[in-house]
Order: C-alpha cells, then sequence, then structure tokens
C-alpha cells in the first residue's frame, strides 16, 4: 500500500523547494537528477553510451563526465537532446522502480515522491498514481536563476524553452502548486496537497 506521486514544474519554478517540503512532513523523495547523476559515473554503462554518441569531447581528463559541454551540445541540438534523453531516461526510470520498490518493503504505507524536471516530457507522468506541478511565471524564474546560477538570461531562456511550457504540463496535473508568492504560501499548498494524499493513501485498500 503506497502511492507514487510525480512532482515537476519548469526551472526555476520552486519544484526543489516543494520536494523539501513534502519531505519534512515524511514522504519520501527520489531525486531524478541525483539518480541521473549516479548513472553517470566513471564505469558505468550509461556513460559509456554517452561517450560512444558524443565522442571523448564530453569525458574529462579524470574520466567524468564533462556536465557543461555536454548540455552545450544538446541546448544547442535538440536531435542530439533527444538521443541523450534515450540513453538515460529508460535507466532513470528503471532505477527509480527499483528505489520505489525498496521503500515500499521496508517503510510499508508510504508517499514517495519523484522529483523530475522532465516528467511531462519523458512519458513518465504515466508511471505515477498523482502528479503534482509546480508553476511560477516566468518573470519570476528568470529572476531567481539569474540570483542562484551562473548562466546568462539568454542560457537560461534557451534552457526554459527547451522544456515543455508550465501551461502544457498543468493539463497533465492532479494538483497544481502556484509558487508566484512568497515561501509560506507555496508552504500552505503543499502541507494540504500532502495531507489529501496521506488521507488517500490510509483509504487504500490493505494488501
Amino acid at each position: 500500500m503506497s502511492l507514487l506521486i510525480g512532482l515537476t514544474g519548469g526551472m526555476g519554478s520552486g519544484k526543489s523547494t516543494a520536494a523539501e517540503i513534502f519531505k519534512k512532513n515524511g514522504g519520501h523523495i527520489l531525486d531524478a537528477d541525483l539518480i541521473c547523476r549516479e548513472l553517470v559515473e566513471p564505469g558505468k554503462p550509461a556513460l559509456r553510451e554517452i561517450q560512444d554518441c558524443f565522442g571523448d569531447k564530453v569525458i574529462k581528463k579524470d574520466g567524468q563526465l564533462d556536465r557543461p559541454e555536454l548540455s552545450r551540445i544538446v541546448f544547442e541540438n535538440p536531435s542530439k537532446k533527444k538521443v541523450l534523453e534515450n540513453i538515460l531516461h529508460p535507466k532513470v526510470f528503471e532505477e527509480e522502480r527499483i528505489r520505489y520498490e525498496a521503500i515500499r518493503q521496508k517503510k510499508g504505507p508510504v508517499l514517495v515522491f519523484v522529483d523530475a524536471a522532465l516528467l511531462i516530457e519523458s512519458g513518465n507522468y504515466r508511471n505515477m498514481d498523482k502528479n503534482i506541478v509546480v508553476t511560477c511565471s516566468d518573470e519570476e524564474r528568470i529572476s531567481r536563476l539569474l540570483t542562484r546560477d551562473t548562466l546568462t538570461k539568454e542560457e537560461i531562456l534557451k534552457r526554459i524553452n527547451s522544456q515543455a511550457p508550465l501551461s502544457e504540463k498543468i493539463k497533465f496535473a492532479d494538483y497544481v502548486l502556484d509558487n508566484n508568492h512568497d515561501f509560506e504560501s507555496l508552504k500552505l499548498q503543499a502541507d494540504k496537497i500532502y495531507t489529501e494524499l496521506t488521507e488517500m493513501l490510509q483509504s487504500m485498500p490493505k494488501t
């Protein structure tokens, strides 16, 4: 008895902040980006596939993946981006499934959140019991990212535009978190959703 919940939003929308709120409430978080990083460590099959497809230029001298170089390539070439996604997405989905099952076996009735930027674009939302989308205006997102990251406004816009618009993501959402205001506003909404999901979990037949 458990629920697997997708959590997504556009770059800079506050998805990770929402994940932290759910975690503090007792939820378990599967960070798709962290899983992806682990899957491309030296010696892992995914890294070898990436090297085969993109060449030695995306591998540093110490054998680590050169993320900035790979990012530059895929954000400038949509077909290359698709190649990378075809390598990584199936492996990430499988690892999420394995970790979800391990949590279920160890913890019993649980709420597990998959924190994933490309949850909708990858089609992984179909594997979730429920989906949450965090929304925020483009202006606010850009402002936050300029403060948080070393990217230029042009680079930020290019990355934002590489993702599905939030207006499209919302169409797949069971719940929407509006993050255009302060943290307390986001927390109140997240707490309410967590309570509803907990009640849903408790009402499920025990198997």
